[in-house]
């Protein structure tokens, strides 16, 4: 008899790390050791520099708020990574580690998470991540338009699901294991 193993499709999200963070390369290096160890993949890593009117077009939801001018001005403050994880509840899982927006009320209520260690402001909270399954794919294709999200479905959601992938240091982001060894990288 013969027993087939139904695996879950896994989940995109975008996760940025903002500048704050950025600027001390030590951390940045834990908060992707966490995401590994969490069990997300990273698919896709580029470090950006938004331009003022590409985070107030990021930031758009937030025209007219009263922190919309204080985010956009700090998001262009300097360079930022820009990453596209997945995972079984991607999502959630992002956000967990994040921990709340609000940074006061994170160090006391969850000061393992990302924002309760290193958040020193609710603008200065040193990620960002897609809340929804609609907004991961509004976002993602802001961060990284090349990239073609039902390709990768339909090309490398399978070699990720059956963890048939390897981080690779030098790219920030997970390969297929066979294509690594070719030197081959693409994924759009």
């Amino acid at each position: 008899m013969t027993i087939i193993k139904l695996l879950k499709p896994l989940q995109l999200t975008l996760a940025l790390l903002k500048p704050d963070i950025v600027a001390q390369p030590h951390i940045v290096q834990n908060i992707r050791q966490l995401i590994l160890e969490n069990g997300l993949y990273f698919v896709l890593s580029k470090n950006v520099k938004l331009s003022h009117s590409q985070a107030e077009l990021f930031y758009a939801e937030h025209r007219g708020k009263f922190f919309q001018t204080r985010l956009v001005s700090f998001m262009s403050s300097g360079p930022l990574w820009s990453h596209v994880l997945c995972g079984d509840d991607a999502i959630v899982k992002w956000r967990r580690l994040m921990g709340p927006t609000k940074v006061l009320k994170t160090v006391f209520d969850d000061p393992v998470s990302i924002r309760g260690r290193h958040g020193l402001t609710d603008t200065r909270n040193c990620t960002h991540g897609s809340d929804s399954e609609d907004t991961a794919r509004t976002e993602i294709k802001f961060f990284f338009p090349e990239f073609s999200i039902d390709k990768w479905f339909e090309q490398q959601h399978e070699l990720f699901q059956q963890d048939l992938v390897e981080f690779d240091t030098s790219l920030c982001q997970h390969v297929p294991v066979q294509a690594n060894s070719l030197g081959t990288s693409e994924f759009s």
